[in-house]
């Protein structure tokens, strides 16, 4: 049976180019647009946090993978790129999201062929079930680099 979750965010604005975002969980930023949309440096904007989310949620599921599939994870460093495409309408889309996780996983007593592939499964179904992953239109390539020990 199917069932729902909601989840929640306020934004206000404070001015200029500037808002404050409140999540639902709790934590708070002040974000903007980034400088190339007359928004300000060195603060958040909504589209890292496009990126982030897709990032963080694959990270997560990938965390969740390892547990089922019984992987010793030692590390997990992904750096992601969003690509934004601006039409000469002025539209915007983000057309691809690039993620590079580098992971370090123990092999303990097994061959490093098992592992391997219980690895890649395990980041298969990361994207798989990733909600954010799922949720948006643009094309996700994830490019891992596995290390061993």
């Amino acid at each position: 049976m199917s069932r729902t979750a909601v989840y929640h965010t306020d934004v206000r604005w404070t001015g200029e180019h500037w808002g404050h975002l409140q999540m639902g969980n709790g934590p708070e930023m002040p974000f903007s647009a980034p400088p190339d949309a007359q928004g300000h440096p060195d603060v958040f904007t909504p589209e890292d946090a496009f990126v982030a989310a897709a990032n963080t949620c694959i990270m997560m599921m990938f965390l969740w993978a390892c547990e089922r599939f019984r992987l010793k994870l030692l590390a997990y460093e992904c750096r992601a790129e969003g690509t934004k495409l601006i039409e000469l309408d002025r539209t915007e889309i983000f057309t691809a999201l690039r993620l590079k996780p580098v992971i370090r996983i123990g092999l303990g007593s097994e061959a490093l062929a098992v592992v391997s592939a219980r690895a890649q499964k395990a980041l298969t179904a990361a994207r798989k079930y990733s909600l954010i992953a799922n949720s948006v239109k643009s094309e996700i390539v994830v490019e891992p680099e596995f290390h061993y020990e």
